[in-house]
């Protein structure tokens, strides 16, 4: 049966995979793990983390990776998806979909009969929280009982965040504005599987509340792509969630800050904070290479 990675709860054994990830940054690899096997990677938005990290994890691993913008496909000339889905399936052993909709995403992964990796649509985006809970373990030396506190838009990062921080059993806290809080049934989701894990799930409107005393803090752009026509009321409304030293001055002396980058210094973080002693947003990068090796592993292994 595939496994297709939808969301962060679609990984089979979260805990394994993280231990995977460190042993393959470590060097136990073979360089042989993805022989002969082939991955599609279809970006309807642009990327430089997401495509370069896939495509170095499998070139790294023995397998081969190939590129397909809009531009290089028929989806951008009507093809359907779910046509889309059944063809490639016949060439490729996984499909890696980077997407604007997450019912595309579903639509995908409903027609093709090889595993469907979610890198990023407008619900969730698992791959990158995967290369966070790494790089907070890194740091923390674990994740259960950590509270990680994210400020800004409720997006699909805040999304996948609050089910995986659930999952690992640390506690999360968001602090975003009316109008931009996270997914609804996620958020009631989230709430459930924290408690069943000893944790907690929360979403405050005061930036501060959210940042008191938090291990780590994690922002991300409050203008997604597909919202640029909103850049100005998002500025308005979401400046003060802004990550600055006055905000980072009331989490844990020892806090981590994060940010998925791209970043726009001066929105949603201070140059200071980005560049300061706490972030860790370049080992966060790095670790989407290793997160990702271990996901496909998880998909492609026999």
């Amino acid at each position: 049966m595939k496994k297709d990675i939808l969301s962060i709860l679609d990984l089979p054994d979260l805990e394994a995979v993280l231990a995977r990830a460190e042993e393959l940054k470590s060097g136990q690899t073979t360089g042989r793990e993805l022989g002969g096997k082939s991955l599609a990677m279809i970006f309807e938005k642009s990327s430089t983390r997401t495509r370069v990290s896939f495509e170095v994890a499998m070139t790294q691993m023995g397998g081969h990776a190939i590129f397909l913008s809009q531009n290089d496909t028929q989806l951008g000339r009507g093809e359907t998806i779910a046509d889309t889905a059944r063809v490639l399936s016949r060439f490729v052993n996984a499909i890696m979909y980077r997407a604007y909709r997450h019912t595309d995403m579903v639509e995908l992964a409903k027609h093709a009969t090889v595993p469907v990796i979610n890198a990023l649509d407008d619900l969730e985006h698992p791959c990158q929280i995967t290369a966070d809970l790494l790089t907070i373990k890194e740091h923390k030396g674990g994740l259960k009982g950590l509270k990680l506190a994210y400020v800004g838009d409720g997006n699909n990062v805040a999304n996948s965040l609050l089910l995986g921080g659930a999952a690992a059993g640390m506690g999360v806290v968001l602090g975003c504005p009316e109008g931009y809080r996270p997914d609804s049934a996620i958020m009631a989701e989230a709430a459930q599987l924290a408690k069943r894990n000893g944790a907690t799930s929360a979403v405050v409107s005061d930036p501060f509340e959210a940042v008191k005393g938090a291990d780590v803090v994690y922002t991300d752009t409050w203008v997604s792509m597909g919202d640029e026509e909103q850049v100005a009321q998002r500025k308005r409304d979401l400046l003060p969630y802004q990550v600055n030293e006055a905000l980072m001055s009331v989490a844990k002396p020892d806090a981590i800050f994060m940010h998925c980058l791209p970043a726009h210094r001066g929105n949603e973080v201070t140059d200071d904070v980005i560049e300061g002693p706490r972030s860790v947003v370049f080992d966060q990068a790095e670790n989407r290479l290793h997160a990702q090796k271990a996901i496909l592993l998880a998909v492609l292994s026999d």
